[in-house]
């Protein structure tokens, strides 16, 4: 009898990280697939399943303009109740640290199903940074029964939380898994760029950098951009009212900074190779990045993925304005700085994650 696997995705870097795994996994004669979508970011989800031609088969449609922290989790927690009890699944699996997979792996403990954590073991150690997404892989990590840690840093965190070493598995993270089958395709970036400029791809969205700090940000950039007129800027705004209606006031009136939609995941890939460096707040573009070979500077003060930043391809600049500045001018300058942080350095795997997941799967169920 096949065994019933419900895969659970809210946001779209859930889906980029999960997709690997939901193909490996509906490819394995002895497991029954089911794609729940909470659809916590409505439109950036459907753009990456769309991608990799994957359909929900229950779909909460949960997203809600300036919806609060307490509201999300309790609405989640009331539908995924309901959702459990149909369904009966023999195992969930979440990625990540978003409310999603926190409510997800809360409801599954309450219902006594056994839940699999994707990205486990990602600690900063500061409940408050980044926020909620510390606390929710915390939580979320307590609860679980299998234990997918995508580094050897990521496992120790989990042993000195106590997790049984039994429970974790090493399989380094499934994003490298979707960046190479991505990055092997030749998509479009679909906006006008000068082909002889360098180009600086910009993301910033997290919580922790609403308000002052996200000001510094775009000051800096305003400066960069006076600065270099000879490099360009691309900035794909997140639709947070937090995010998009400051950067549009302060970038926008700046011809070498292109501030667009958000890029669905291929053209994002594309921007990614196209790009002499990027500036990002992002975890994942932390770990897809170094992959491709481009320096990144991240716009935060500490990071649950040390591993870049060990290998200096990666370096914390913080929402800080000299900082930014600083660091970013030195990679343009510098060519020497430069070539030591674009070394294609890439601590994050192989892209053979899913491949591990699903033994360890096919070992318990198969």
């Amino acid at each position: 009898m096949k065994k019933k696997i419900l895969c659970v995705v809210g946001t779209r870097p859930e889906a980029i990280k999960m997709a690997p795994v939901i193909l490996a996994l509906k490819a394995e004669p002895w497991a029954n697939v089911r794609l729940l979508a909470t659809a916590q970011h409505r439109h950036m989800l459907d753009q990456v399943l769309d991608f990799f031609d994957i359909e929900p088969d229950i779909d909460l449609n949960i997203m809600r303009p300036n919806q609060a922290l307490t509201t999300l989790t309790a609405r989640l927690l009331l539908e995924l109740d309901l959702v459990l009890e149909a369904e009966k699944p023999d195992i969930v699996l979440a990625q990540g640290d978003t409310t999603t997979v926190m409510a997800a792996a809360l409801a599954c403990f309450y219902h006594h199903i056994p839940f699999g954590h994707i990205e486990a073991g990602l600690r900063t150690g500061d409940l408050q940074s980044p926020f909620p997404e510390e606390a929710n892989r915390v939580i979320a990590g307590r609860l679980a029964r299998w234990h997918f840690a995508p580094t050897e840093s990521s496992r120790e965190n989990l042993l000195r939380e106590g997790i049984s070493d039994s429970n974790i598995t090493v399989t380094g993270n499934t994003v490298i898994d979707a960046l190479l089958m991505t990055a092997a395709k030749d998509c479009a970036l679909g906006i006008d760029l000068d082909s002889d400029k360098r180009l600086i791809l910009v993301t910033s969205h997290r919580r922790e950098n609403f308000g002052t700090p996200f000001r510094n940000i775009c000051r800096a950039l305003q400066a960069l951009a006076e600065r270099n007129p000879n490099v360009q800027f691309l900035y794909p705004v997140h639709p947070n009212p937090n995010v998009k209606d400051v950067a549009y006031e302060l970038l926008g009136p700046f011809p070498n900074i292109h501030l667009c939609a958000p890029l669905e995941y291929a053209p994002f890939v594309t921007a990614m190779k196209r790009s002499y460096l990027i500036i990002s707040d992002s975890g994942g573009v932390q770990e897809e990045a170094p992959a491709l070979g481009k320096p990144v500077l991240v716009l935060r003060d500490e990071t649950e993925r040390p591993e870049a930043v060990d290998q200096g391809v990666v370096k914390l600049v913080g929402a800080n304005f000299e900082r930014i500045l600083a660091e970013t001018q030195r990679l343009l300058d510098d060519a020497a700085a430069y070539r030591a942080m674009a070394r294609g350095v890439s601590p994050y795997g192989d892209g053979r994650a899913s491949e591990r997941i699903v033994r360890v799967l096919r070992e318990h169920f198969g």
